[in-house]
């Protein structure tokens, strides 16, 4: 586990900083060509910046859907469990924002929780796999997502809860925004629809959101053993 001094001493340079700070407010995955073309960088400084950067847990690496030949790029974001004390909004702030917006509009959770990706731009969208679409924003938001496909039937495992203490207090509410956040980003990637959110208990997590690929998924409907 990386620890805040380790982290501090990452982001004491003003350089890393700035890549970070760029990498934290970008509404996307951002690859070393947009670092480069924005913060007017050489490559290998980017690289040797974000490597400090994936080092100290402040920024995680992915890769990008492959196009035609050559290696796909790399992308990094910023991960859900970095502390807010480094000016990125923790889960629970993201949740009082939701849990605000419940009491200010007076709509059901599930509905609040579609609406609160509606502007977001989704990770890897356009780039292929709805399903994978769905997983990458589950794991966006902390719950360390596993698929399970079999034919046009999927199960995306929750394996942790960002929201455990809120969840044991009031399951009904923060699992309803859970399930609308999934819903929504679901209607938007296309081809892919949220059945149901099967709950477990917040401190075991493992819970369950059951899906289906669409008619003009085709593509998609290959079975994977469960």
């Amino acid at each position: 586990m990386t620890s805040l001094q380790q982290q501090a001493r990452a982001l004491g340079d003003p350089t890393r900083h700035t890549v970070f700070a760029y990498i934290r407010d970008a509404a996307h995955e951002v690859d070393v060509a947009e670092l480069t073309q924005h913060l007017g960088l050489n490559h290998n400084a980017i690289r040797q910046h974000l490597a400090k950067l994936v080092d100290a847990e402040l920024v995680v690496e992915s890769t990008a859907a492959a196009r035609g030949r050559g290696r796909p790029r790399l992308l990094y974001s910023v991960p859900p469990s970095v502390d807010s004390r480094w000016g990125v909004a923790g889960p629970y702030e993201r949740l009082a924002r939701l849990l605000a917006e419940v009491v200010r509009s007076g709509d059901p959770a599930v509905e609040v929780g579609r609406r609160s990706v509606a502007d977001r731009e989704l990770v890897g969208a356009g780039d292929g796999d709805s399903v994978d679409v769905l997983a990458a924003e589950m794991a966006r938001n902390g719950f360390e997502p596993t698929v399970r496909r079999r034919g046009t039937k999927v199960e995306i495992v929750l394996r942790s809860c960002p929201y455990e203490s809120a969840a044991l207090v009031d399951p009904d509410v923060v699992c309803d925004l859970h399930l609308g956040m999934a819903q929504g980003v679901a209607a938007r990637a296309g081809r892919i629809a949220v059945d149901e959110l099967v709950r477990h208990d917040p401190r075991r997590a493992n819970c369950r959101l059951r899906c289906h690929v669409t008619a003009d998924a085709a593509g998609l409907d290959r079975a994977v053993p469960t």
